[in-house]
């Protein structure tokens, strides 16, 4: 099972919509089954998904507390895929959702007020350790802020090949619990989700087989470590 947390100390940078359509592209893409966790106290993600027609993605009610249990429960049930909101601004929430994520997606409108604001959830995933994405989000390609973005967000770590650009429908898919791949699955808007997933999945892909890698290796002899008591 993996982990994906949507994290920006930023308000207004997207993660809420990313976290749905991202959920529910990877359940189209057969990654699933996958859930939803809402750790936002303004529960945006839990009302988007309370107006669903569709059961899938599921969700799950939680707590910061019970989180990495409810993890390990969702792990034991088959579960192949977790995507977690974040609320901007509260670090410890964010904090303890970062430590648990295999992969955090930073999304990032291209301003100035919106780079300022990376460096502290930066901070937090280079403290736990773990690998971090910026994906630009309603980004206009013509705009020279948006390649100016790309290259001050190079600097601090990967950014996705594949931009999020402002449109209407990304919004207008969010009143109806659905996604732009349920309103219009030919459209532009559709492809940049499933391209974005289809990056997002290699990179976990990725990691995986690093971790494989990073085993250590058996003993020739067969003798394995002996256990603690």
């Amino acid at each position: 099972m993996h982990v994906i947390a949507l994290s920006s100390q930023k308000g207004g940078s997207g993660k809420t919509t990313l976290s749905g359509h991202l959920a529910v592209q990877a359940e189209l893409a057969g990654a699933g089954p996958v859930a939803l966790i809402d750790t936002d106290p303004q529960g945006s993600l839990a009302g988007w998904w309370n107006e669903r027609r569709s059961e899938a993605p599921g969700f799950v009610t939680t707590t910061l507390a019970q989180l990495p249990g409810d993890l390990e429960r969702l792990r034991a049930s088959d579960c192949r895929l977790v995507v977690i909101d974040t609320p901007p601004a509260i670090n410890m929430a964010i904090q303890r959702v970062i430590n648990v994520a295999d992969l955090v997606l930073i999304p990032t409108r291209p301003s100035p007020h919106d780079l300022r604001a990376i460096a502290g959830t930066v901070d937090m995933v280079e403290r736990a350790q773990g690998a971090m994405v910026f994906v630009i989000n309603a980004a206009n390609l013509q705009a020279k802020i948006t390649s100016d973005a790309v290259i001050a967000l190079s600097q601090h770590g990967t950014v996705a090949p594949v931009f999020i650009q402002q449109r209407i429908d990304f919004a207008s898919s969010m009143i109806d619990g659905r996604t732009v791949m349920e309103l219009a699955p030919e459209g532009r808007s559709a492809k940049e989700i499933r391209q974005l997933w289809e990056y997002v999945a290699a990179q976990l892909e990725k990691r995986d087989r690093k971790r494989v890698f990073q085993q250590p290796a058996p003993s020739a002899f067969g003798f394995g470590r002996r256990a603690s008591l």
